[in-house]
């Protein structure tokens, strides 16, 4: 799966983008260089417990072993201390970063329920884009049944893009269901 996005990504994609932004070069045409996927447990404060449901979850979504993300600072109105474990995240690259952008754009955005395509104003200015999903139960490695509460999680994809422009052709070459 992932070589087919990767393959598709050298064989049409690159010159797809020297040939609209005038590239001297194929070594100036952006690439994807990470997609770093974080889940913010807020529960995991009262209960430890919900952390490793969340480790496991994710990592069947993403295919490796999560990092525990800490508080930086200590807040007292969410009964927060410093150090304490918050969130997992995964940073994910080469062929395991292409098969999961491959999975997400043909079957797991598409489950979603009245999918019309991600946002076009997602980008941060630098070329890198941000995609926040309401619920883990879209993909299609978790059991329904063995969720024990619903979490969003935040997917960003990190280009070597110098502009948001050329970001969004090449997530749109690569098959990125934008709205239209």
């Amino acid at each position: 799966m992932s070589a087919r996005l990767k393959e598709r990504f050298q064989n049409e994609v690159t010159p797809a983008l020297v040939q609209k932004f005038n590239y001297t070069t194929v070594m100036q045409v952006p690439k994807i260089e990470k997609v770093v996927i974080n889940m913010g447990v807020g529960d995991a404060v009262s209960n430890s417990k919900v952390l490793d449901a969340a480790v496991a979850e994710m990592e069947l979504i993403a295919g490796q072993k999560p990092v525990i993300t800490r508080a930086k600072k200590s807040i007292a109105g969410f009964k927060l201390r410093e150090n304490m474990p918050i969130g997992v995240k995964v940073t994910l690259r080469g062929d395991r970063m292409y098969y999961f952008l491959d999975k997400l754009f043909n079957v797991t955005l598409p489950r979603v329920r009245d999918f019309h395509g991600v946002s076009n104003k997602a980008f941060d200015g630098r070329g890198n884009y941000t995609l926040g999903l309401k619920e883990q139960l879209i993909f299609p490695e978790i059991e329904y049944d063995k969720v024990d509460k619903v979490r969003g999680m935040d997917i960003v994809i990190v280009t070597t893009a110098k502009t948001d422009e050329e970001s969004r052709e090449l997530l749109t070459q690569l098959g990125m269901p934008f709205v239209k």
